[in-house]
C-alpha cells in the first residue's frame, strides 16, 4: 500500500483554521505543507502602457480569476483612469462575480458569469450584445485558447497583461521529501520541473486541478493522479477520496 506522508500544498496555507487539509491530517496522520511554487508581480503602469492598451476604448472586460480584478483595477487606478459605470464584466464563475463587489456596485445587468466555469458559455450574452468591445485580463504566462474560442465565433478579445507569474526558487538547503504534490496551474507545474527536474511519477504522487494543468503534466513526462471528478468535485475531496483508499 503506497505510504503518503509529507504533502505539498503549492498554495498559501488557508486562514481558517478549521479546513479541509486540517481534517484529513487529523483523520489520516498526514502532514500538509503550504508553499507556494509560484509568485504574482503586478505591472506598473509603465508596463502597460507599453502595450499600447487604453481600458477606455473598451465596453467590456473579460475576468478569469479574483486575482484578475485587483489587477484590472489597480492599474487603473495607478493610470488616473476612473473605470466608467457603463462597464460589462463577464467573469469565468459566480464566484469571481461576486468579488466584484470589493470595486463596484453589483447589478446584474452589467455582470455575466458561467455555471461551470467555461467562458464558452457566455456566448449568447456576448452575441447579444454585438457592438461590445472586450478586453481580457491576463498574466505574461497564459493559454491563448480562450481567444482562440472567442475568435472562431467571430468575437474580438484584446489580451491585456497586467501580471507576471515568477517562479520561487526552491531553497538549497531545504529537502524536497514529500510523498505527494498539489498543483493548481500550468505555472505551478513549470515551477516544479524547475526547481526538481529530476522528478519522476514513481517517486511522487501529482494532485492537480484543470485540464491545462494535467496537460502541462504530461508536457514535462509527469501524471496526475488525483484529479477532481463528477463524484469528488473539489481537489480537497479528490485527495480525501485518494487518501482513504490507500492511507486507512
Amino acid at each position: 500500500m503506497t505510504q503518503i506522508k509529507k504533502i505539498l500544498v503549492s498554495q498559501p496555507q488557508p486562514l481558517n483554521a478549521r479546513n479541509p487539509y486540517q481534517e484529513m491530517e487529523d483523520l489520516f496522520g498526514v502532514h500538509f505543507d503550504f508553499k507556494p511554487l509560484i509568485r504574482i508581480e503586478g505591472l506598473s503602469a509603465k508596463e502597460f502602457r507599453a502595450q499600447h492598451i487604453n481600458p477606455l476604448d473598451y465596453t467590456a472586460v473579460l475576468l478569469n480569476s479574483r486575482l484578475s480584478i485587483d489587477h484590472f483595477f489597480r492599474i487603473c487606478e495607478e493610470m488616473r483612469i476612473q473605470v466608467p459605470e457603463t462597464m460589462h464584466y463577464y467573469c469565468i464563475s459566480e464566484m469571481v462575480a461576486n468579488y466584484l463587489q470589493k470595486y463596484i456596485q453589483y447589478r446584474k445587468r452589467k455582470v455575466f458569469f458561467t455555471e461551470h466555469n467555461k467562458f464558452s458559455e457566455l456566448l449568447p450574452a456576448m452575441n447579444r450584445r454585438p457592438n461590445e468591445k472586450y478586453i481580457m485580463v491576463m498574466s505574461d504566462v497564459h493559454n491563448d485558447e480562450t481567444i482562440r474560442m472567442f475568435a472562431e465565433h467571430k468575437i474580438e478579445i484584446k489580451p491585456a497583461i497586467m501580471y507576471r507569474t515568477m517562479i520561487n526558487e526552491w531553497p538549497k538547503e531545504e529537502v524536497f521529501d514529500y510523498d505527494m504534490v498539489v498543483l493548481f496551474t500550468p505555472s505551478g507545474v513549470s515551477a516544479l520541473k524547475t526547481n526538481f527536474p529530476n522528478l519522476t511519477s514513481e517517486n511522487i504522487k501529482i494532485a492537480c486541478i484543470g485540464t491545462n494543468t494535467a496537460n502541462a503534466l504530461k508536457e514535462i513526462g509527469l501524471e496526475a493522479d488525483i484529479v477532481p471528478t463528477p463524484e469528488y468535485p473539489s481537489i480537497t475531496a479528490a485527495i480525501k477520496a485518494y487518501l482513504e483508499q490507500h492511507c486507512v
